[in-house]
């Protein structure tokens, strides 16, 4: 991995943002939002949940949903996170290739992650490799592994990007 501190956005005598305090916000934050591409070009961006798990980001979707349609025809996406404050937090932006997940296992240990960090009410259970909410339907999984990932610190202004 290499990180870069951008002079060009950031205050003079600032740091980069360590790799492990963006991973941790990545792991804690509550909610997402995903940009995708439709088929004509146009962009969508949507909020949701989602998991961090040895060195990517996981989220789910139901396969009629425009975003799950939007990742049939181009696979590059984009997830972020932050607070919505001026003068603190930081903001992430993770950019990577969506790939579905398949393998029993991964699909297991998210869906135990989703109740541990979401609580009961985000309970799937796992069959013919997607998760399947009690009462609801089928949600496929995806996982971006992060390509780059852009941080916006705010307060003391720095902006870091780190490459994979």
């Amino acid at each position: 991995m290499e990180t870069h501190l951008d002079e060009r956005f950031s205050v003079p005598g600032a740091t980069a943002t360590p790799w492990e305090q963006a991973r941790d916000e990545l792991a804690r934050a509550e909610t997402y939002w995903l940009s995708t591409v439709r088929a004509d070009g146009r962009p969508h961006v949507t909020p949701l949940i989602a998991i961090w798990h040895e060195g990517a980001l996981y989220f789910s979707t139901g396969p009629e949903e425009q975003k799950a349609r939007n990742l049939e025809t181009n696979r590059q996406c984009a997830l972020t996170t932050g607070a919505s404050s001026m003068s603190e937090g930081l903001d992430l932006v993770v950019e990577g290739v969506a790939a579905q997940v398949s393998d029993p296992g991964l699909l297991q240990t998210l869906a135990d992650a989703h109740v541990a960090k979401y609580g009961e009410e985000w309970r799937y259970e796992v069959r013919d490799g997607a998760f399947h909410h009690e009462g609801g339907g089928r949600a496929l999984v995806f996982e971006v592994a992060p390509v780059k990932v852009l941080g916006f610190r705010k307060g003391d202004y720095a902006q870091t990007r780190w490459r994979f």
